[in-house]
C-alpha cells in the first residue's frame, strides 16, 4: 500500500479530496475509475497477449499465457506448471484442449488436470473479468448500489462500490475500493455469504499498461475470515 504522509497539510488535502469525491454518485465514481484505467476505451476491442505468473504456498509456480481477441471472439490459455502444460483454444462456441502437446487426453488425465470445455470457458470468464475491471462493471446483469461507501481498509480510506449480479451471471457480492484522489482500483473483495464473513479480498499493487489500459501489476489473495494468504499473481508484458 502507499506510504502515509503525516502532515497537517496532507491530511487536510486528503479530507477535501475525499469529501468532494464522496459527493459523486456510484455511477460517477465508476466512470472516473474507468477513465483512470481505460482512458481511451480500448477494452471492448482488446486484442493482446498477457503473461501471468501465479505463486501459491507449497505448489510449483504456474505460468499462464493468455490471448484475447474480442472482435473475433477468440481466447487462448497456455498453462505451464511443474513438468506439465495444457492449452485451451476457444473460438465462439468451439473449444480445443491439448495436454503436453497432445489432443489425446485420457479420462484420468482430464480429471487430474481439470480439463474440460466447461473449465476452459470458466477460465476465460475469470481472466477477462478480473483484468477487465473496473470496465466489466458496466456489463449486463451487473447491479451497482447507488450509494458510495467510505471504508478504511488496511489503514487507508477508500471510496467503495458494492456490486451484485443477476443469478445467471454470478451469486457473490463484491466490493471495489478506489483511491479517493485518483480513482485507481486498489482492492476488491467478495463474499459468498457476507453474514459468515467468507470469501476473499485481493490487494492490488502497481500498474502494467497493456494496450493503453492500466491493469493491476500484482494481485495478492487473502481469506476474509482469518487473513490467510492464498497466493499472488503477477502480470507481465510479452
Amino acid at each position: 500500500m502507499k506510504r502515509y504522509c503525516f502532515s497537517l497539510l496532507a491530511i487536510g488535502l486528503l479530507s477535501i479530496i475525499t469529501g468532494h469525491s464522496q459527493s459523486f454518485s456510484a455511477d460517477e465514481v465508476l466512470e472516473n475509475a474507468i477513465a483512470f484505467h481505460d482512458p481511451n476505451g480500448n477494452w471492448a476491442n482488446l486484442k493482446t497477449t498477457l503473461k501471468v505468473v501465479m505463486e501459491t504456498p507449497n505448489r510449483p509456480e504456474r505460468t499462464s499465457i493468455i490471448g484475447v481477441d474480442f472482435p473475433n471472439q477468440e481466447f487462448t490459455l497456455d498453462v505451464e506448471q511443474g513438468d506439465d502444460s495444457y492449452t485451451y483454444k476457444i473460438n465462439g462456441g468451439s473449444c480445443e484442449i491439448t495436454l503436453n502437446g497432445s489432443k489425446d487426453i485420457s479420462e484420468e488425465e482430464a480429471k487430474k488436470f481439470r480439463l474440460s470445455c466447461e473449465r476452459g470457458n470458466f477460465m476465460k470468464d475469470y481472466y477477462t473479468y478480473l483484468y477487465g475491471l473496473p470496465m466489466k462493471l458496466k456489463d449486463p446483469g451487473t447491479h451497482l448500489d447507488p450509494k458510495v461507501q467510505k471504508k478504511i481498509f488496511k489503514g487507508k480510506e477508500y471510496l467503495v462500490l458494492n456490486v451484485t449480479y443477476d443469478s445467471e451471471v454470478g451469486t457473490d457480492e463484491w466490493y471495489f475500493y478506489f483511491d479517493p484522489a485518483t480513482y485507481a482500483m486498489e482492492v476488491y473483495q467478495f463474499y459468498h455469504d457476507e453474514s459468515k464473513n467468507d470469501g476473499e479480498y485481493i490487494l492490488l499493487e502497481g500498474l502494467e499498461e497493456i494496450n493503453g489500459i492500466k491493469m493491476p501489476k500484482t494481485r495478492a489473495w487473502y481469506v476474509n475470515k482469518d487473513d490467510k494468504y492464498l497466493g499472488t499473481d503477477t502480470l507481465e508484458k510479452i
